[in-house]
């Protein structure tokens, strides 16, 4: 017997909900990793040089910028769940593109078309995917989302794995890409059955729980945005430029960009740093990347049971800290062994930024989307400009020092971590 709107959920309701979105934030690390594992081949394919790389993958930076700036309404416009649904399956095609531009057109230009339309479906994707976890956080009770944001972690780290076993036995990078996106999109589409933020009634400031909603072979059941009613509701550029207005928003915003800022700046110049900085081969750098990853997904998983125990400020005061600490061991180390050290602090302490933010942003379960969707863009943008803006300031002092930059704004998210506290 299958409970309707308005009726008593089982806890069954709940862990399936949840285990679809944890599908969702998994799929989008696979196929992130899927073509960044396969970039040496598409390289070789295409004959490309550093320069042309660059231009294909500023193509999917371009891509994932804009559709998190317009996420917010793409949200608010189609929910949730359609819009993961339609993400998911642009992310698809766009591998499917990006696979048959490198080995059957041998088209640099079809492969960044590829590449971006993997950006336009991305974007909108993680916003919506950080939307729907915050409401199956709030129906579960407990902190979840930096398990989620785990979870993307373990879908990269099985899409390289995938990617590295089709690259040692020659699969075409078509058939492979074509093989991923064909996973991400079934997944997906499947598992977005289950997601409920979009069915979940809310009339005014009533929070989500297992008791409020309906199972998911009903009808959705209209919400009812704070300060609205279902026959007027506020207009969905409004309420995306009150979140822009929002002084918290913003703020939380800002503390996301340092540790977003501290992710992002490891993924690009990790491997360079130690190969340039601490005389390390380019294996070891490789290396020195993987043991960042693998700590900051440590962090993840176990940083639900202290958000838990001791509450979002408290912990994000610990992870800002120990990632300057971090940062600081790594670039000022006297021996190499020293900088690894520092790699597993600064990815302990860059574990949790991103998850509590996308947290604290969708508090306020009716303005969710749209704060949200700000949150987002504010520490994506960080996230994908901030590394190239090192790299200029590289140029002068060299890279080991230009991550010092970074410390700053981590000293700044240190700061602003009491804006992460549960809004009333």
């Amino acid at each position: 017997m299958t409970a309707g709107p308005g009726t008593k959920a089982t806890a069954a309701h709940v862990t399936a909900w949840r285990n679809a979105v944890v599908v969702a934030y998994g799929a989008s690390g696979l196929a992130f990793a899927s073509w960044v594992s396969r970039l040496p081949a598409i390289r070789d394919a295409l004959d490309l040089t550093p320069g042309n790389i660059g231009v294909i993958l500023l193509c999917m930076t371009l891509g994932s910028f804009a559709s998190v700036s317009a996420s917010g309404l793409i949200v608010l416009r189609l929910g949730s769940k359609q819009t993961i649904r339609t993400g998911s399956i642009m992310v698809g095609a766009g591998l499917l593109t990006a696979g048959f531009g490198t080995t059957v057109l041998a088209n640099p230009v079809a492969t960044a078309i590829g590449l971006a339309i993997i950006g336009l479906g991305t974007g909108s994707w993680n916003t919506a995917s950080n939307v729907e976890g915050a409401a199956v956080e709030r129906a579960v009770g407990r902190h979840i989302m930096p398990r989620l944001h785990g979870a993307f972690s373990l879908g990269t780290v099985a899409g390289a794995g995938l990617g590295a076993l089709a690259a040692a036995v020659s699969l075409p990078v078509f058939w492979h890409l074509a093989a991923a996106g064909a996973v991400v999109a079934v997944s997906v589409a499947t598992a977005a059955s289950w997601f409920r933020a979009d069915v979940t009634p809310v009339a005014g400031e009533r929070a989500y729980s297992p008791d409020n909603f309906g199972d998911p072979t009903t009808g959705p059941i209209p919400v009812i945005t704070a300060g609205a009613t279902a026959d007027a509701p506020l207009d969905n550029k409004r309420r995306i430029a009150q979140a822009w207005r929002d002084r918290r928003t913003l703020l939380l915003g800002v503390l996301v960009l340092g540790l977003a800022l501290a992710e992002g700046a490891a993924g690009d110049w990790v491997a360079l740093a130690l190969a340039d900085g601490h005389g390390q081969s380019d294996a070891a750098g490789a290396a020195g990347y993987g043991l960042f990853v693998t700590f900051m997904t440590i962090g993840r998983f176990a940083g639900t049971v202290l958000l838990d125990r001791f509450g979002r400020v408290p912990v994000m005061r610990w992870c800002a800290a120990m990632a300057v600490l971090g940062l600081g061991v790594f670039v000022f180390a006297p021996v190499p062994w020293l900088a690894y050290v520092g790699l597993a602090l600064w990815g302990l302490g860059a574990s949790l930024g991103f998850p509590v933010g996308m947290s604290a942003a969708a508090d306020d379960p009716a303005r969710a989307a749209a704060r949200v969707s700000v949150v987002s863009t504010i520490g994506y943008g960080a996230f994908l400009c901030g590394p190239p803006l090192l790299g200029m300031l590289a140029e002068h002092v060299g890279i080991l020092h230009s991550l010092l930059a970074v410390m700053v704004m981590l000293a700044v998210s240190f700061v602003l971590s009491p804006v992460a506290r549960k809004a009333g």
